[in-house]
């Protein structure tokens, strides 16, 4: 089969457009990456003609000759459904976990997203902690998420709590609550060593006056799980905005019904009085 045929890569490819039309994804702004399945790969390989090894600029032993898809450094979310041979890539792991080579894409040169690192870093959290159900993560850059960084305490309390609060829905859709990451340079090691901490306990990690990451099992879950939470920046955007006190809002004990109506554990330390 050829890689363009194939439903993940269809679906992959489907999920970065919807991130351009959501307006997240500014020139060459964002990066998605898929932990392939081990027939997905087998489908595809007799199209691959993989180039040389290549450091990673981190170790993750853990994904030792896993493969990837990934979109180019430079490239651009909205040239994916057009030119997905120049805009994205398959990328396979070596047995160490610590040089990468593109197998499939990138045909007018380039190299695999800048934020590779956090990626890589992240998908080999989740894979451990979810016992390889995690397949997906997402960095895109929501307006309202983070404009929020530049109002709210860079605290996960904080965070989680104001967005809570302004959608019933989402305590359900994101019960672990969410991490930050105060500002740090992207695409380097330490943002990723930080990011990845926080992917330990949250599938949602914001960095501050960048952007957001989000870990999930499929396109679908992932995509809406950063389509909630930017939904619900956007509410409480739109409540600051008019007042710096709101006369009424969700309340800790509310929160524990809810927990309990739709099975969900909510940790106490985000339910604290105001």
């Amino acid at each position: 089969m050829k890689v363009l045929e194939s439903e993940i890569v269809k679906a992959y490819i489907r999920m970065a457009d919807d991130g351009w039309q959501q307006g997240w994804h500014e020139r060459n702004g964002g990066n998605l990456t898929y932990r392939m399945k081990n027939e997905e790969v087998e489908e595809l390989k007799e199209n691959f003609t993989p180039g040389k090894w290549q450091d990673i600029g981190t170790t993750v032993p853990g994904l030792a000759g896993e493969y990837f898809i990934t979109t180019g450094s430079g490239k651009f979310f909205r040239n994916v459904s057009i030119k997905p041979e120049d805009s994205i890539a398959i990328i396979e792991i070596d047995e160490k976990g610590e040089n990468y080579r593109i197998c499939w894409g990138l045909v007018n040169g380039g190299r695999p997203t800048s934020e590779l690192p956090s990626h890589l870093m992240n998908h080999e959290v989740k894979k451990r902690i979810t016992n390889g159900k995690h397949r997906v993560i997402y960095h895109a850059h929501p307006v309202n998420t983070i404009a929020l960084t530049f109002v709210l305490p860079l605290n996960d309390e904080t965070f989680t709590r104001e967005l809570w609060e302004m959608a019933t829905e989402c305590p359900v859709v994101f019960p672990d609550g969410i991490g930050v990451v105060p500002w740090m340079v992207p695409g380097g090691r330490d943002i990723a060593v930080e990011t990845s901490k926080l992917m330990e306990k949250y599938d949602v990690a914001i960095w501050a006056h960048h952007g957001m990451f989000c870990s999930g099992e499929d396109f679908d879950l992932t995509f809406g799980l950063m389509h909630t939470v930017e939904k619900s920046a956007e509410i409480l955007v739109k409540v600051l905005s008019m007042t710096d006190k709101k006369r009424q809002t969700i309340q800790p004990d509310d929160f524990r019904n809810l927990a309990r109506d739709f099975k969900v554990t909510l940790p106490e330390r985000f339910l604290f009085e105001k």
